[in-house]
């Protein structure tokens, strides 16, 4: 009697459909660093000392970023008071927006004994150093990280006797000038600042400060 047999089938099982793709989720490790960061004194280095009208758990590391003069994106640091960070933040993207060129950005205390004079000579925008304002005993808003020096070789600081800062900025003593970069009354530049309610040293009658934004606790 003839016994019956049953081939099996030894290729790939049957395919089941497969449901199409769903869209991506999107996850949190997607989402964009914090810019906004505490500060030690030892990071603050020689741009701080006890003393200072401010201390370093009132100051941010803010993470900013700005068109260079080479047309490219950067990003730069400033260091603000924590009332400050989000002022800051949007300032500097209106100014991107505006494609306003910045020299650089960095701390003053990358700087030798964080020395204002080498900051500014190196064109570097700033915020934080615990100084003086020169000729007088009070503080600058500098020190209270509530100012901002924007391309300071390019627009100096002009005293009463006639002095500049920084010493080698004598060239743009002329706003007439329009090189990219300073910073003339009307300006979108300027607006950027002084339409969030920020005073310009430009608008001082004596001395000038062309690079100066400050914003005083009110």
């Amino acid at each position: 009697m003839a016994v019956p047999i049953v081939l099996t089938q030894c290729g790939s099982p049957p395919r089941v459909p497969v449901a199409a793709p769903s869209a991506p989720v999107a996850t949190t490790s997607a989402a964009p660093a914090q810019p906004v960061h505490p500060v030690t004194a030892a990071e603050l280095g020689a741009s701080w000392h006890p003393g200072c009208p401010v201390g370093p758990e009132q100051l941010r590391r803010v993470e900013v970023d700005y068109e260079g003069f080479d047309g490219q994106p950067h990003r730069g640091e400033l260091i603000v008071h924590r009332d400050l960070a989000d002022e800051v933040i949007a300032v500097f993207g209106k100014l991107r927006r505006l494609h306003f060129p910045i020299a650089k950005m960095q701390p003053a205390q990358r700087y030798p004994g964080a020395a204002d004079e080498l900051s500014m000579e190196d064109d570097n925008t700033s915020a934080f150093n615990c100084r003086g304002i020169p000729g007088s005993q009070r503080w600058s808003q500098h020190a209270y990280g509530r100012a901002i020096d924007v391309n300071p070789l390019l627009n100096p600081s002009v005293h009463q006797d006639g002095r500049i800062e920084p010493s080698t900025s004598g060239r743009y003593l002329d706003r007439h000038r329009d090189d990219p970069g300073l910073l003339h009354d009307g300006d979108a530049g300027v607006l950027a600042f002084t339409d969030r309610g920020w005073t310009w040293g430009g608008h001082w009658h004596n001395p000038k400060d062309y690079q100066h934004f400050e914003l005083p606790s009110r």
